[in-house]
Formats: C-alpha cells, sequence, structure tokens
C-alpha cells in the first residue's frame, strides 16, 4: 500500500468543501453558481465539477506529514490519523520506514514505504508514531529508529503518537515533561520514562498530542484536521468517512468492560508489559 497523492480523493474533497465554503458563505444551503453544476459533457470534454475559487485560503495548506511504520506495527494506529490527515488539501504525507523495502503489519497488512529515513523531509509539520506489540519493542531498540524520532521530533510541529507508539516517542526523550497518555495497559509506564500520564483518548501538551489505543487514533486525526483548518473543513471530513461509531458492544474502555474481560487482558499482557518497561529504560540509557 503505497502512499501518493491522492490527486483524485483530495478534488472530490476539495469539491465537496467548495460546496460547504459557498453555503457557508450564504449563510445556509446555497445552489451551485452555474460553472459548478453537474450537466452531461459533449463528447471529448471533462466534466466541469465546483468551482474551487470559492475554497477559503486557509483550507488549503502544505503540511509535510509523515508516518513512521516498522515490521509487526498495528495498522490500524496509523490508518486512522492517515485517513483524516490525507484529507488535508495541499498536505503532503509520507510513510516513512528505515528503508524502502515493504513492512508488514502485526496482522499481516504489507505496506510499501513512500520514504526511507534518509530520504523524509528533514523538516516535518506532522511526525505519527503506531504502536504495536512485540514489533513495537523491537523498534524502540533499532538505534537507527531512535535516532530518526530524536531528529526530526526535535524539529517537528507536531509529534505525535497512537497506542503504545508514545512508548517509542518516550525511548527518543521526546516526552520528556510532557503529558501524554498511551494504551491502557502501558500508560501507567510513562511516568517511568519522563512522561506524565493524563486521563484521555487524546491527550494535549503543547505541540505533543498522543492518542489511547488504536481507535484513538481517528479522534486525534480528526482534531488536528479542525486545528489545521477549522471545523466546518473538519466536519466534512468527518462525514465523508461516516465517522458515527455505534459499537455492537459496550467494552471499548477498562472502566466500562466487563471485570471478568479486563482480568483477561491483564493476564496476557503482564510480559509483555515486563519486557516493555525494560526495553524503553535501555535505550534512554543508551549512548546518542
Amino acid at each position: 500500500m503505497q502512499t501518493h497523492a491522492h490527486d483524485m480523493t483530495r478534488r472530490r474533497l476539495g469539491e465537496g468543501l467548495a460546496s460547504l465554503a459557498l453555503a457557508v458563505a450564504a449563510g445556509g444551503i446555497a445552489p451551485l453558481p452555474a460553472a459548478a453544476q453537474s450537466s452531461t459533457p459533449e463528447a471529448g470534454q471533462q466534466p466541469t465539477g465546483h468551482d474551487m475559487s470559492v475554497t477559503p485560503p486557509h483550507w488549503i495548506g502544505k503540511e509535510q506529514i509523515a508516518f513512521l511504520i516498522y515490521p509487526d506495527f498495528t495498522a490500524l494506529d496509523m490508518i486512522g490519523p492517515h485517513y483524516m490527515l490525507t484529507n488535508l488539501m495541499g498536505a503532503k504525507t509520507h510513510i516513512v520506514a528505515k528503508t524502502k523495502d515493504p513492512v508488514k503489519s502485526d496482522t499481516g497488512l504489507v505496506f510499501v514505504p513512500s520514504a526511507s529515513f534518509e530520504d523524509c523531509p528533514a523538516d516535518l509539520d506532522i511526525l505519527c508514531v503506531p504502536g504495536g506489540t512485540l514489533g513495537t519493542l523491537t523498534a524502540i531498540r533499532d538505534e537507527a529508529t531512535i535516532r530518526f524520532l530524536k531528529d526530526r521530533g526535535s524539529r517537528a510541529k507536531f509529534v505525535t503518537s497512537v497506542c503504545t507508539g508514545s512508548l517509542v516517542l518516550a525511548a527518543a526523550g521526546l516526552l520528556d515533561g510532557y503529558k501524554a497518555t498511551s494504551h491502557w495497559l502501558t500508560k501507567a509506564l510513562l511516568s517511568k520514562f519522563g512522561a506524565i500520564p493524563t486521563e484521555g483518548r487524546v491527550v494535549r501538551d503543547r505541540n505533543r498530542i498522543t492518542g489511547g489505543g488504536v481507535t484513538a487514533g481517528l479522534d486525534f486525526g480528526l482534531g488536528l484536521v479542525g486545528e489545521l483548518r477549522d471545523r466546518n473543513y473538519a466536519e466534512g471530513v468527518q462525514l465523508l468517512a461516516e465517522y458515527d461509531p455505534q459499537p455492537p458492544f459496550n467494552a471499548g474502555s477498562p472502566e466500562k468492560a466487563p471485570p471478568e474481560v479486563k482480568s483477561m487482558m491483564d493476564a496476557m499482557f503482564v510480559e509483555f508489559l515486563k519486557t516493555a518497561e525494560a526495553t524503553v529504560l535501555a535505550a534512554r540509557t543508551a549512548k546518542p
């Protein structure tokens, strides 16, 4: 799954948002101008599409966004915010790995990076690190990965993570003194790595934004879209995604899950938590 400019997707989103801009400017739902109304084109002609001249200037940016991926990362940690943030008109998104070789997620999905550590832009607006389990710990042990994060994270406008990706940021020293969250299983560990564990599905402290487990990346990404554009723009992206969660069960947090389910999950990850703590501590004490 290689990331491209998504020109067609963004053009269609832009057309829809241009229509929304017309409606907002008119104080309600306004009819499209003649140039934007759909009609059957003559042979050899392309459809005229929507009149993009009405798009507010601040709806088009030029952000450089990088998602770090590594073997056995959790795909949804990345895909959720990736969907939201690639709908930022004018932004360029990079899927970055140590090399451009294909990377397999923890569920077997294969991704083809668009940039290596060397190719990734030096100055980023958004740097995002997804999480995982054993794959994440392997990434933390990789000196090149930590070195890359320290470098790009030192200059990025927003340093972000989803799920246990915050452990990787902590290992790179990028959460020292910052409020942060993680997957509920690992959030308490953050206090041992210089961060301040904080309640919340998405936690923001200055330019650090950390999301909770897996699906929190959708909320983090959509919220950042609203900040970088505006509410109307973000609501258009949300509607395009039909992001209207109505889960069939109510066990999506430790507080809501039945006690027996919570106990079962706790027992499954006892050894992982011990290994995670030792791994991050070792990374933080390693030589630069």
